[in-house]
């Protein structure tokens, strides 16, 4: 894997993450070649084996607060009182972690969108989610094993059914013009069929065996279960610095930018998403519970309307200003933060998403806790045969 390519594809300019910043940081990385890669919901090429979860060579991309839900967003903001009895939730999550079974084939099944603001006829304005996709992989445990890889497009709709109300009083259209960073995209409600990359198709045939970070499985399954190790080996600042400091370009302040709450979230991230042994799954949960600048949330929902327990980083501030273009009404500041919600049963990361704190800009009209973009597991785990994706859709119509 070229894990440079997958770690730029992650996280973009320095935060705040403006879509305008995002789009950008993506295109600067234009024409470098990556394998297993899949179009994102920003138009770059992105390796699933990796995906978003990977750790960032330059910013945390988009990430946002859990704050108060009301139409806008599941999450609600808890009294201080509260906030022991969700980190208690979260470590006892990881500790149902500790029991999940493994396989011959990991797979992952993740659906990425972003929210956009549109305005109806009438004026008012209403959320979709837009450039949303549905990406699909599997790999053998061991090299020789194969490794196949698809991904679809999914339609784009309102996000909530007040959104949905708005929508449909504005005729129901098909298709939703809208600013995206520095230019205008169409987004619209019809779905893509799956398409493949995999043996034949470009991918090696006997691929498999290397995941996150390039470790083996076997790699992954030598990691420490403690805490404290691993918060060591892969979440400290030297450890950090000692990684990417004479890879990437800016370094050392390129390099100063991973070690952010958010960022170190997501790297963790990586790993809880790659086939990582239960036990080291748990450690990594306790050690995130553990970490400054990461926060217990006692509830919280994902895009696919599952709740679990999550945690979240320090919150940060993006700032829209207008150099490029965005029109002066949704021109401004909203402050977000990182979030991660976990399964209570199983201790599974459900999702990565960003959620708004502070209302400002173009999410001038949106309450905390509305989801600003995601990247939600469907689903993910160890099988013992070759996995398929699934055919329906993973949002009923609104």
């Amino acid at each position: 894997m070229d894990e440079l390519r997958t770690l730029r594809d992650a996280y973009g300019e320095p935060a705040p993450p403006t879509m305008t910043e995002i789009e950008r940081a993506r295109a600067r990385w234009e024409g470098e070649s990556a394998p297993r890669r899949f179009r994102t919901r920003f138009g770059r090429p992105l390796g699933i084996g990796l995906g978003a979860v990977a750790a960032g060579a330059a910013a945390a991309v988009a990430i946002a607060a859990t704050g108060q839900g009301a139409a806008d967003g599941p999450g609600s903001p808890k009294a201080p009182g509260d906030i022991d009895l969700g980190r208690r939730a979260v470590l006892a999550a990881a500790t149902k972690a500790e029991q999940a079974p493994t396989g011959r084939y990991w797979y992952t099944d993740r659906v990425s969108g972003q929210s956009y603001i549109v305005r109806s006829k009438s004026g008012r304005p209403y959320a979709i989610v837009g450039a949303a996709d549905e990406m699909f992989g599997w790999d053998g445990v061991k090299p020789g094993m194969g490794e196949m890889y698809y991904d679809r497009d999914l339609p784009a709709r309102p996000l909530t059914e007040r959104d949905a109300a708005v929508w449909r009083a504005d005729g129901a259209p098909s298709s939703f013009r809208t600013w995206s960073g520095d230019h205008h995209a169409t987004y619209t409600t019809t779905a893509s069929k799956w398409r493949s990359s995999g043996p034949g198709v470009g991918l090696d045939p006997e691929g498999g065996g290397t995941f996150f970070w390039g470790k083996s499985a076997r790699e992954l399954q030598e990691l420490p279960t403690d805490p404290a190790a691993l918060t060591t080996l892969v979440l400290s600042d030297e450890a950090l610095r000692k990684r990417f400091g004479k890879k990437v370009a800016g370094a050392p302040r390129a390099v100063e930018r991973t070690m952010t709450p958010a960022a170190k979230m997501r790297i963790a991230g990586g790993f809880l998403s790659a086939p990582t042994p239960p036990k080291v799954r748990a450690g990594l949960m306790r050690a995130l519970a553990a970490l400054p600048g990461v926060h217990a949330v006692a509830r919280d929902t994902d895009p696919l309307g599952r709740t679990g327990v999550a945690l979240a980083a320090d919150p940060m501030s993006s700032t829209d200003d207008g150099e490029y273009g965005t029109e002066k009404a949704d021109r401004g500041t909203y402050t977000w933060r990182s979030v991660f919600v976990f399964d209570e049963r199983t201790g599974a990361l459900l999702s990565m998403q960003d959620e708004l704190v502070k209302p400002g800009g173009v999410y001038r009209t949106r309450t905390p806790g509305f989801i600003i973009s995601y990247e939600t597991f469907r689903s993910s785990g160890w099988t013992q045969s070759e996995p398929k994706p699934p055919a329906a859709l993973p949002f009923p119509a609104r």
